[in-house]
């Protein structure tokens, strides 16, 4: 191998003439790489605007550095001045609960503060007014409840026994984002509204909410844990700043890891194609390449040049990747602004796009590299010779492949947030490569086995499979990512479309009440019965409390003192809803254990999810300590019960005997299911809230439908990802056929000497490919539906729930659109002139 003789100018000034200013045959390599690194681009963008808005915005998010929230019950004086210590306090009320106005009722969120709200941000009202705590007898209304209500600005409206009039409309809440899902609209008060109206009687449900402002640099994570030491069984659940909301974390953490597979699937597909393009660009290059050597150009020389070229076609593709990838930013945050404190402007994220830069060249650099070192490294002649004896794989190239490879590789493990999956799924993406290499020399070796069919068309398709210089090996690599990214998508939407199915229960009540007086169950189900004769009334006991020990009961095992929370054992963190009942509750049913019968008036019991007593190693027989308003609670384990999370009924992890709870101070919550053929009406509604006013009726088909819009949400967002990845499948597709279409320039023009007809020539294509994609039909279908089922279940958590029906058709699809591709790419070549082609050759 010689060195080059010629300067990297004078190669510039032959790569620059040779150099279509179309980038004509590196087409496929411009349109790989804009697709691979504008993806990582926009992903890079999208996460990192959201989560510097997350970080920077966590003070205002939260409303302060440090929240401690309880239930049913206010911070005691004590409590109060421990945190006070602290900082700047800010506390109120947050509840479910009903608003009236004349015959018109709505749920509402009841969201009481103290005149120091908010410690951070600035509350503003839709006529640009700055605000604070309203004034007395008023209320800041979202525009929804006034809606719902048919009121406006200064008229009155009732919560609970408390009438208020409507001071303003909300405009910006600047906590509103860590306040959670709504069940209804805001209604802002001051603090001392809900014990006016009624709502924070002895029993009901409600958090009181408590956020602190240090007065300067602070860890609030360090005063969490002091907190925590102190108050170890309050019942106290913590939230900081930097963690202001954990639904939008979790969320873009979720999002972040889905998207960062994608863009690497779609680099691994780009590099695919990348190969496919270079090797075709430097096959319908080799006479030039020839030429160069006889003139005595050298091997360093050709190198020069068609590197210079193609680097400078990945360098094209690659910054318009990057100026598409911040573009569309603006785009994906509007999209997502309802969800996340995202910019809707263009953020611009050094740091991103010279990641998805890095990563584009060096993928271009690893599946260029092999390519563009075997055309140097031969002979003219052998260059001239390439199509009846093609060139042999070159080890040369074995260094920088290597050594790019290694480059990307811990580049994805230094800059991902979790590089045990990014670790995993690049492993993975070389264990497929590497199978289906594997498959490609498989099927070579069984179509040179396989005894000739009679059918000369079969005969020369089963042929074309196993010649010297098939591209049999590219063609399955190509097919099977391209395919699998085909049912990728397919499987990823019809199972998020399959959850939001399934999110509406085909047996869902039509009403959640809560806050039912225990004293008043019957007058509540006379009324409901007296408009609705058929309907099903479940009403049970409701409390809120806080697991705080668990376990044999020489040997319990304080939650205060666990270090880590196990997997799978949410029901520790912080305070959970638990009942009592005399009967096995319905959609329960027994897996270890007995149930107490009626009357019961023994040691106090329990019976426990088995899920979550799974998790944390609770056998029948152990023991569990509940603290509810600050009193302690211990329960033998009677049974372990199945729960059936789908019912939309009553699941608690823990329901207690009633001799254990009886006596503690709670209200009732309960499910209204209309007979058959009822509609929910306004009418029910108007007489509960006339009868009931501090009881809360949660209308569920308006929840279900906020559900469904949230995983809608995510499914467009989802399938708006995933589908970089399938046109990256489709732009391989299109170049491994286009290049295997080159290739077969010489075998078409003989074939036509020879006396086949078109009508020939293209059945012996239809058969060729449509023996590959019927074998690799398979292949696409485990693999794609293998990586579906992650993402799924391993990074959405949602359950697996695919419609095979349309998959298959998905797959059937990208068959069919491989073989009329195939077909549409064969017709050039019958309009080929023998002569001309021969000459060419």
């Amino acid at each position: 191998m010689s060195e080059p003789r010629l300067s990297w100018s004078a190669a510039w000034r032959i790569a620059r003439r040779d150099l279509n200013a179309r980038f004509k045959g590196l087409r496929l390599l411009l349109v790989c790489l804009f697709l691979g690194t504008g993806a990582l681009a926009a992903i890079g963008t999208l996460t990192g605007a959201i989560e510097n808005e997350l970080a920077n915005r966590g003070q205002e998010l939260l409303g302060g550095d440090l929240e401690v929230e309880v239930w049913q019950r206010d911070l005691n004086d004590e409590e109060k001045a421990a945190l006070a210590a602290y900082g700047t306090l800010s506390g109120g009320t947050r509840m479910q609960a009903m608003a009236r106005a004349g015959d018109e009722a709505a749920p509402v969120e009841l969201k009481a503060i103290d005149e120091r709200w908010p410690l951070y941000g600035t509350a503003t009202l839709t006529d640009g007014r700055e605000v604070g705590a309203p004034p007395a007898g008023q209320a800041w209304v979202g525009q929804g409840a006034l809606d719902r209500l048919g009121i406006a600005v200064g008229d009155r409206f009732r919560v609970g026994t408390a009438d208020l009039i409507v001071g303003g409309v909300i405009g910006n809440e600047p906590d509103r984002l860590s306040e959670g899902f709504q069940l209804g609209p805001t209604v802002i008060v001051a603090e001392t509204v809900p014990a006016q109206a009624g709502l924070t009687a002895p029993g009901a449900l409600y958090q009181s909410k408590y956020r602190i402002a240090f007065p300067g640099p602070r860890d609030p994570a360090e005063v969490q844990e002091e907190l925590e030491e102190r108050y170890p069984d309050a019942g106290f659940d913590y939230r900081t700043r930097d963690r202001a909301s954990p639904g939008a974390d979790r969320f873009v953490g979720r999002m972040g890891e889905f998207l960062t597979l994608v863009g690497l699937a779609a680099l691994v597909i780009a590099g695919i194609g990348i190969g496919g393009g270079v090797s075709s660009y430097l096959e319908a290059r080799r006479t030039s390449v020839a030429t160069l050597k006889v003139l005595g150009a050298s091997s360093g020389d050709i190198a020069r040049i068609y590197a210079l070229q193609i680097g400078a076609a990945a360098l094209v593709g690659t910054l318009a990747g990057l100026i598409a990838g911040v573009a569309v930013t603006p785009l994906l945050g509007m999209a997502l602004g309802d969800l996340l404190p995202v910019q809707t402007g263009f953020v611009f994220a050094p740091g991103a796009l010279l990641l998805a830069a890095a990563f584009g060249l060096l993928v271009a650099l690893v599946f260029a590299a092999t390519p563009l070192i075997r055309a140097r490294s031969f002979p003219a002649m052998a260059l001239m010779r390439a199509r009846v004896a093609p060139l042999a794989r070159d080890r040369h190239a074995l260094p920088w492949v290597l050594g790019g490879l290694g480059l990307i590789v811990l580049l994805v493990l230094v800059t991902s947030d979790n590089p045990l999956l990014a670790g995993g799924f690049l492993a993975g993406a070389a264990v497929v490569l590497g199978l289906l290499a594997l498959l490609g020399w498989g099927l070579r070796r069984l179509a040179g086995a396989l005894p000739r069919p009679a059918n000369p068309l079969l005969r020369n398709a089963l042929a074309n499979l196993h010649r010297p210089g098939s591209p049999t090996g590219a063609l399955v690599t190509a097919l099977g990512f391209g395919l699998s990214a085909f049912v990728l998508l397919a499987a990823i939407q019809s199972s998020i479309n399959g959850n939001i199915e399934r999110s509406v229960p085909q047996q869902a009540p039509d009403y959640f009440v809560l806050d039912i007086p225990r004293d008043r169950g019957d007058d509540f189900a006379n009324l409901v019965r007296e408009q609705h004769p058929d309907a099903a009334i479940n009403m049970v006991p409701t409390l809120r409390g806080a697991i705080l020990a668990y376990g044999p009961q020489d040997a319990m095992i304080r939650v205060s003192e666990l270090e880590e929370i196990p997997d799978g054992a949410w029901p520790l963190r912080g305070e959970r809803g638990l009942s009592y009942a005399e009967e096995l509750p319905p959609g329960s049913s027994l897996t270890d254990g007995m149930w107490w019968g009626p009357m019961y008036q023994g040691e106090p019991l329990v019976s426990v999810d088995e899920e979550f007593a799974r998790a944390i190693d609770l056998k029948v027989g152990d023991y569990v300590t509940v603290g509810i308003l600050g009193v302690e609670r211990t329960a033998k384990v009677a049974s372990l019960r199945r729960l059936d999370w789908e019912n939309m009924g009553f699941n608690f992890v823990l329901v207690f005997s009633p001799n254990t709870l009886r006596d503690a101070p709670h209200n009732l919550t309960a499910t209204v299911e209309l007979g058959s053929g009822e509609e929910p009406g306004p009418e029910l509604l108007r007489s509960l809230v006339r009868a009931f006013p501090s009881t809360s009726v949660i209308e569920v088909g308006d929840v279900l439908v906020q559900a469904q819009t949230i995983l809608g949400q995510v499914g467009v967002a989802t399938f708006a990802a995933a589908s970089v990845a399938v046109l990256a499948g489709l732009a391989v597709l299109v170049g491994a056929i286009a290049a295997a279409r080159a290739a077969r320039t010489y075998d078409t023009v003989v074939l036509r000497v020879l006396g086949a007809s078109r009508r020939q020539i293209l059945l012996m294509q239809l058969a060729e490919y449509g023996l590959l994609a019927a074998m690799l039909a398979g292949v696409a279908l485990a693999l794609g539906t293998g990586l579906a089922w992650l993402v799924i279940t391993q990074l959405f958590e949602f359950d697996w729930l695919p419609d095979w029906g349309e998959i298959l058709a998905v797959l059937g699809g990208g068959i069919a659109f491989v073989l009329v591709f195939a077909l549409a790419g064969s017709l050039p070549l019958l309009r080929a002139k023998p002569a001309q082609a021969l000459r060419a050759l």
